[in-house]
């Protein structure tokens, strides 16, 4: 028997449901921030990654799948979604548009890396872009976001932590202090670290593994070595954050593990997801338009990992939509006459089914008590004959009569009593 592939997964209908409202809420939530939709391709030139995550990064060296097309063209599926949206801003000459530039997404990315909790190798992805403005306000305006997110989905218990890993002025001096630092203690990183200490050392801060992340609490803060224009920048998000009344934790040892990254830096996380605790992530990358062939455009974004937010969903916070109404055919006669009513009934938005009009009525009242339905509607000859339906409430169990003539009009008085 076929099954799916390791790191994939179905979704299957119960949860589905749990995406399809949160992903509801998102849109609402999006658009009254004044960002509109944008769709990018799964498939895209390697390239991208490589002058946007970095060629040397851990996405692109051992978890992208790339592969050549029948064309002999280099393509990827899409790790991560904010350099394909930038590519989609310069190709398109978004910038002649309002600024800033709002955007947001959601979708399935792709990391071949080991299956865990709340990782998978088709993983799925929300996340919103704010393309062509340096202000600081900007950045906090995209936290508040991410704030009220967080609450009109009933999540509790995150903890949004923010740092400033500085600008090209001030992080090489910095990188230059931590590349001294982590030469004392090369023979106690892991053999990626050691790796990473050489072309980017940054990146050795946000090692999951214990060894590392005890070296790295003790090595030198980015905050120590910010420029003034990045002091004030991050002083300014801060101040921000508190007028609104958002807790924030300054976290001075965070850092993205993408090359893009300027500045500010976030991450979203709860205790209630083990290692792994970020929920959402993002930062300002106002070098990577120009990384991309763009002329130079600051911007910043964020991403929400799917999988994660919803293992933190509580299920009562979901609203459900129940069967409003089964309808119950005994014999043709019924079902040709219940058949127009049902359709009628579905354009008005009443969620509706009808069972089989060989089954018994005993049957059929089994069914539309698995399926939860709120009412079921019984027609026979007797029924049709007498110019009356029997509509049945299936929690206090009291029936009464419903007239076939306007049926559909008398059926939607009882279902939006």
């Amino acid at each position: 028997m076929l099954s799916s592939l390791r790191g994939f997964k179905d979704v299957l209908s119960d949860e589905a449901l749990k995406w399809q409202w949160v992903e509801t809420v998102t849109h609402e939530v999006f658009s009254a921030f004044g960002f509109s939709p944008i769709q990018v391709p799964l498939l895209e030139d390697v390239r991208l990654f490589h002058a946007s995550v970095g060629a040397t990064s851990d996405i692109v060296e051992k978890q992208m799948y790339a592969f050549d097309d029948l064309d002999g063209k280099r393509i990827g599926l899409r790790p991560e979604a904010t350099a394909s949206v930038m590519r989609a801003y310069i190709e398109h000459n978004l910038h002649t548009g309002p600024v800033p530039t709002k955007l947001y997404y959601s979708g399935p990315m792709f990391r071949h890396e080991r299956p865990q909790a709340g990782r998978l190798r088709q993983f799925h992805q929300m996340g919103a872009e704010v393309i062509g403005v340096l202000k600081p306000h900007h950045d906090v305006e995209l936290l508040s976001l991410l704030a009220y997110l967080f609450e009109r989905l009933t999540i509790r218990g995150i903890v949004l932590q923010i740092n400033s890993i500085g600008c090209p002025v001030c992080r090489p001096l910095y990188r230059n202090e931590l590349l001294a630092f982590l030469q004392g203690y090369l023979s106690k990183l892991c053999e990626n670290c050691r790796r990473r200490s050489r072309e980017n050392p940054l990146r050795v801060l946000d090692c999951k593994e214990a060894s590392c992340r005890g070296i790295a609490s003790a090595s030198p803060s980015p905050l120590d070595h910010l420029c003034a224009e990045c002091a004030h920048h991050f002083r300014a998000v801060q101040e921000g954050l508190s007028r609104l009344n958002i807790p924030f934790l300054i976290q001075p040892r965070l850092v993205r593990g993408l090359d893009y990254y300027t500045k500010t830096v976030f991450e979203a996380t709860s205790e209630h997801l083990g290692a792994q605790s970020a929920v959402a992530a993002g930062g300002r990358y106002d070098g990577l338009a120009e990384a991309l062939g763009g002329a130079p455009t600051p911007a910043l974004g964020f991403a929400i990992g799917m999988e994660r937010l919803m293992a933190l969903l509580d299920p009562t916070q979901v609203p459900e939509r129940p069967l409003q109404l089964f309808l119950i055919p005994l014999g043709s006669a019924a079902s040709k006459m219940l058949s127009p009513i049902l359709y009628a009934l579905r354009k008005r938005g009443m969620r509706c089914e009808m069972g089989d009009e060989e089954a018994s009525l005993k049957s059929q009242m089994k069914r539309g008590d698995r399926l939860s339905a709120q009412y079921v509607l019984i027609v026979g000859n007797a029924e049709i004959e007498a110019g009356v339906a029997q509509i049945r409430n299936m929690q206090n169990k009291v029936q009464q009569g419903c007239a076939l003539t306007d049926l559909t009009n008398n059926l939607l008085a009882v279902l939006n009593a």
